[in-house]
């Protein structure tokens, strides 16, 4: 077979034809279809995959002998022959994810099965517009793959979430890194030999929620809210991201919501994000301080220090009744903002995350009451709500996992 890395980067519409195309393009069917369903017999691949016995076969049989697929034995049976059943292997193809968010550089292994192999963070990062910033981005992924300890040949896609507006079909970012002709992609695939996928980063976490901390049989149409430093919505329709025309849908941050006269990182006034994200409610503190009003950070603030939405929760959670007001305030602007999301998409489930989920009851209770309240009650009644469950590395996962995808036609 060629090499790895070709073999996934055919496509039906390639020029290549003849039974050798036609085979390798049957093999990834089969390996779309085990990592779908596990395993499996070669029985079930022909009724799945319409492809007769013989066939399905000699090129699972190759697989085997590729070391992309295992034979793990004889499956019992009522009676009759045993069947053997075959599993992807998972040390024969690898993907990384990446996570650029506002304030860390998340890093990620993952193998065929999504399972992680290892993982980094980079807390002491801080995303700009600058091409420093991004010869820097450029230079950790490439030394994260260096010394992740798998084969560099062995890794066959890369995807990477980056805050703001992102094409994934052109590669490019819209808010970050566009003075230059090429893409983001485009530069990055250069420097690390690995194909990439760009996507935004809360449609990546999203993703990894849908598909880890789900039930998939039963929820297909979710809304993954992220309240990190910014604001913004994931979108499952009937078990699928919802992209929009341009990959630019869930930019819910800079919906118009208010009256005011602060001015978002859009350029406008009144978003969502001025008042409810984690930046907003920094600045909320800082500016109460000033005007004299009691709170344990006040000693960070006399020294000088930057106080993060992190240092607002953990007071909170130390029973501060500034953080607390101001996080509960947020929780209900927030909920009747999701009041207007589910009554125009009727989820079965609303997730929250980000650095504002770490909040728990503080948060939620205020964002569930307002929910409750500004929506039809029929629709509300539809509707669950949970706090994430994942970790930081959720973008970084959710973007391998994406790349996967695409690297072996799922």
């Amino acid at each position: 077979m060629v090499s790895l890395k070709e073999f996934f980067n055919q496509h039906e519409d390639d020029a290549q034809k003849g039974i050798v195309h036609k085979n390798n393009l049957i093999k990834r069917n089969i390996i779309a279809y085990m990592a779908v369903n596990g395993e499996c017999t070669l029985a079930e691949l022909t009724k799945e995959l319409h492809i007769s016995i013989p066939t399905i076969t000699k090129l699972v049989n190759e697989l085997v002998v590729e070391k992309i697929v295992t034979d793990n034995g004889k499956v019992e049976t009522p009676g009759g022959r045993r069947p053997n059943i075959f599993g992807l292997a998972n040390s024969a193809i690898y993907f990384a994810g990446v996570d650029i968010a506002r304030d860390h550089i998340g890093f990620i292994i993952t193998d065929l099965k999504n399972n992680v192999i290892t993982s980094e963070e980079d807390t002491k990062f801080e995303l700009a517009d600058t091409p420093e910033c991004f010869e820097r981005i450029c230079t950790s992924i490439d030394s994260f793959i260096e010394r992740c300890g798998v084969d560099r040949s062995k890794i066959l896609g890369m995807g990477i979430g980056i805050a703001g507006r992102v094409n994934p079909n052109t590669g490019r970012s819209y808010k970050y890194f566009t003075s230059g002709e090429r893409s983001i992609r485009d530069i990055i695939e250069e420097r690390t030999g690995i194909r990439v996928l760009l996507e935004n980063d809360t449609r990546a976490r999203c993703y990894a929620e849908y598909f880890t901390g789900s039930n998939i049989k039963d929820e297909k149409n979710i809304l993954y809210l992220h309240l990190g430093r910014g604001v913004a919505i994931g979108i499952i329709t009937d078990g699928k991201l919802f992209y929009g025309k341009s990959g630019f849908a869930g930019e819910f941050g800079h919906t118009p919501f208010f009256d005011n006269e602060i001015i978002c990182s859009c350029g406008k006034k009144g978003c969502l994000e001025t008042e409810v994200s984690g930046i907003a409610i920094e600045n909320k503190l800082i500016t109460r301080i000033q005007q004299g009003v009691s709170t344990v950070l006040q000693e960070k603030y006399n020294r000088g220090e930057t106080i993060h939405i992190n240092d607002i929760i953990s007071a909170a959670k130390n029973d501060d009744t500034l953080a607390i007001e101001l996080i509960e305030e947020a929780g209900e602007k927030i909920g009747k903002s999701i009041a207007f999301l589910i009554n125009i998409f009727n989820p079965e489930l609303v997730i929250i995350g980000g650095n504002l989920a770490q909040a728990g009851d503080y948060i939620m209770l205020p964002l569930k009451t307002a929910a409750n309240k500004y929506s039809l009650s029929l629709v509300y009644n539809d509707t669950k709500f949970r706090l994430s469950k994942m970790n930081e590395n959720a973008g970084a996962l959710g973007a391998a996992m994406l790349i996967r995808n695409k690297v072996i036609g799922l």
